[in-house]
């Protein structure tokens, strides 16, 4: 953002000194006239006393010297340069999110300060986002339609990447099939797409959605449950699906991210959410995204660094951030496809061309796909327009500004 100062220049004042004027008084002296012969001589005429000289004008003093002009005043100092624009970003403990740590470690758009805040409940970020206390949360993207039903104002700006794996659906040793979850408890994010995926498993196994018991538990307590006989089956994603068949040998991989059903409808997948008050700072939504990108490309190109800031960031080891994100930095030898900025614009249906998951402007079927399952689960009670929870004006701007 370029802050123009207007130096504004005084003009300035010349005194001029007056000239001296010099007033000269002469006064003449006049002689009695004689007296007449005629003229009886009278006594000894009265001399009339001579006229006094007028005293000589006196010469006032030399006129001080013209003032010199005043100094002209300094102009006053350029202001400072605004500063970056802080940005409060919040992910959950992922390697999917974890570009964020290179944009912020690499500076890569120097408009933005970006201020990074883990959170382990995606609620808890949509609540301080709805709240104003938050600009910005990774997550998954199927909080749209809620938001709209509720009314938040956080709205989804950009799918980031589809899952490609690293999501699985895994049975406890014992467990056969879907069918024998009937009854019982199975792990799950209640309201996020782990629920809608285990739903969705389910039927196309010949259970209905609601015979089983789903408890929500955050990954690390999931993994537990799991071990601990608790639940009968969970969807994890990695690293945790790792931990847990690592923990417990028998237990079955009966589904993934990517099975052709969840690759073609981009189901699972992240996106970024903005606030509604931070979608106004227009310019700074627009740098914001561009951070994101970045952060990819730079990933991309350098993903041995890339996985490093990742892991240093999360708390992770860099093998966990490779078997998430992969580490060669082509986006297909991990457990998820990081997009580029054309591949998410074209999902959003705003560049032409495919993305490689889905079809152009996909995002459309993945809306009305959750809020259908959303109303199965009696998360919402209608079918809200796409409009009410995606905003595609941060994308525009980026693409309009040659990006």
């Amino acid at each position: 953002m370029k802050i123009t100062t207007l130096l504004t220049r005084h003009g300035r004042g010349t005194l001029t000194a007056a000239g001296l004027v010099l007033v000269l008084l002469v006064t003449s002296c006049s002689e009695p006239a004689p007296p007449s012969a005629e003229t009886t001589p009278s006594p000894a005429a009265e001399t009339a006393p001579e006229t006094a000289p007028a005293p000589a004008a006196e010469t006032l003093p030399p006129a001080p010297p013209a003032a010199e002009p005043a100094p002209e005043p300094a102009p006053p100092a350029a202001a400072a340069p605004a500063g970056p624009i802080p940005v409060k970003v919040s992910l959950f403990s992922w390697p999917g999110y974890g570009f964020w740590f290179i944009a912020k470690e690499k500076n890569l758009v120097p408009e933005i300060a970006l201020d990074i805040q883990i959170i382990e409940d995606p609620y808890e970020s949509f609540g301080l986002m709805a709240a104003g206390q938050l600009d910005v949360t990774s997550s998954t993207v199927e909080y749209g339609p809620i938001a709209a039903e509720e009314g938040v104002p956080v709205k989804l700006v950009a799918y980031t990447n589809p899952s490609y794996g690293t999501d699985k659906i895994i049975l406890a040793p014992g467990v056969t099939g879907a069918k024998d979850l009937v009854g019982k408890e199975v792990a799950v994010l209640e309201g996020g797409l782990t629920q809608i995926y285990m739903g969705i498993w389910l039927e196309n196994n010949g259970v209905a959605f609601d015979q089983v018991k789903y408890t929500n538990l955050i990954m690390d307590d999931a993994v537990a449950a799991m071990v601990s006989g608790k639940v009968a089956a969970g969807e994890f994603w990695e690293p945790f699906g790792s931990n847990v068949l690592k923990a417990l040998p028998e237990a079955k991989v009966v589904d993934t991210s990517k099975s052709d059903y969840f690759k073609e409808t981009a189901l699972l997948g992240d996106g970024m959410y903005m606030s509604g008050s931070f979608l106004a700072k227009k310019e700074a939504a627009m740098l914001t995204m561009k951070a994101y990108f970045e952060a990819v490309r730079f990933w991309k190109e350098n993903p041995a660094e890339g996985n490093k800031i990742i892991a240093e960031g999360l708390k992770f080891t860099v093998a966990d951030v490779e078997l998430v994100i992969g580490a060669d930095g082509s986006a297909t030898d991990g457990g998820i496809y990081p997009f580029n900025w054309m591949e998410a614009s074209q999902f959003m249906g705003l560049n032409e061309g495919v993305p490689p998951f889905g079809k152009n402007g996909q995002i459309a079927d993945h809306w009305k796909l959750t809020n259908d399952w959303w109303i199965k689960f009696g998360v919402v009670e209608k079918s809200h327009p796409m409009e009410a929870g995606v905003a595609a004006e941060p994308m525009k701007m980026l693409k309009e500004s040659g990006y």
